[in-house]
């Protein structure tokens, strides 16, 4: 059986201070961005920081492949955060959560773990525009943060926080970013109106839809899919959520998927060719509906050069 994240024993102390490793391990399927999920999906692949690990990169893929029965592959460090408060446990001690990132396919998780997949849009279903802004974000958490920034005690106070709701949720005929994740939930935690901002202040959260987590794990999602949309604007890391052969559709609807925003076909598909990200291996996908489409894989070169800046999988507006 997996093990559940749990601490560092450490002494009755209120210095005392534990070191908590968290995965985001992403992959995409049929075009539904997913994670790996522990605790019924409440919680991502986690565990303490010990003694006995040799580093912090070991120790992850050591709880990773306890919970999951996966073998990490590509990873990379995301962002260490420190807040006190955030667990929504004030007797729980100082807690340091170190957070990676890290790219699969969904047919790597083992089976009879605790582990299992969930789609990440459940937890930030504000998150996804492929087909236009959701009819909630003006109807439901647009009113909700007006009321929030007119409840600031100045009329200064009240137009900067309306400016922080316009700018990063794309109101009052603003653009939409993308990569503003982690600004939008920090901004729904600090008008109190997700579940987990309730938890830490001891009152009750004025709920939007979006699935909670346990502790910060919601928070260190939105950090994972703001480094990711970020990412495949300039480097190639779908490489790593892609079978070995694909079609340019399949290819385009996965970076949509991570994106939550539609690109313009024809655009998408030369700057593909352009920039010679992909090799035709001469046969046709059998499964596709209507006309066949030519099957697809990564160049050995670019697979090679992975890792040099410059080499990008472009996003481009429709």
């Amino acid at each position: 059986m997996a093990r559940s994240p749990q601490k560092t024993s450490a002494p009755a102390s209120g210095n005392a201070i534990t070191a908590d490793l968290v995965a985001v391990l992403v992959a995409v399927t049929d075009g539904t961005p997913k994670i790996v999920t522990i605790a019924g999906g409440a919680a991502l692949p986690s565990g303490p920081f010990e003694f006995t690990h040799r580093s912090l990169q070991t120790a992850l893929r050591a709880w990773v492949e306890a919970q999951t029965g996966h073998p990490l592959g590509y990873v990379e460090q995301l962002y260490t955060f420190a807040d006190r408060g955030r667990s929504g446990d004030a007797r729980s001690p100082h807690s340091v959560s170190i957070s990676y990132l890290g790219l699969t396919r969904e047919d790597k998780v083992g089976e009879g773990f605790e582990a299992h997949w969930s789609g990440w849009y459940d937890y930030f279903p504000w998150e996804d525009h492929r087909a236009g802004a959701p009819a909630f974000v003006t109807k439901l958490i647009a009113p909700k943060l007006k009321a929030w920034a007119k409840a600031a005690p100045s009329p200064t106070l009240q137009r900067e926080r309306w400016q922080r709701c316009a700018i990063t949720f794309g109101l009052d005929d603003r653009d939409w970013n993308e990569e503003l994740v982690l600004q939008r939930y920090e901004l729904l935690y600090e008008a109190g109106l997700i579940p987990e901002a309730g938890r830490a202040q001891a009152r009750e959260a004025l709920v939007i839809p979006g699935k909670p987590m346990t502790a910060d794990h919601r928070r260190i999602l939105a950090t994972g899919i703001a480094r990711l949309r970020a990412k495949i604007k300039y480097r190639p890391v779908v490489f790593e959520l892609m079978p070995a052969e694909f079609t340019l559709l399949q290819l385009q609807r996965s970076v949509e998927a991570l994106a939550g925003r539609l690109v313009h076909k024809q655009n998408f598909r030369r700057l593909i060719e352009q920039q010679e990200l992909v090799e035709e291996i001469g046969a046709m996908a059998a499964d596709t509906v209507g006309r066949p489409a030519k099957l697809f894989r990564f160049r050995h070169a670019v697979l090679a050069e992975r890792a040099v800046a410059g080499t990008k999988l472009p996003l481009s507006r429709t």
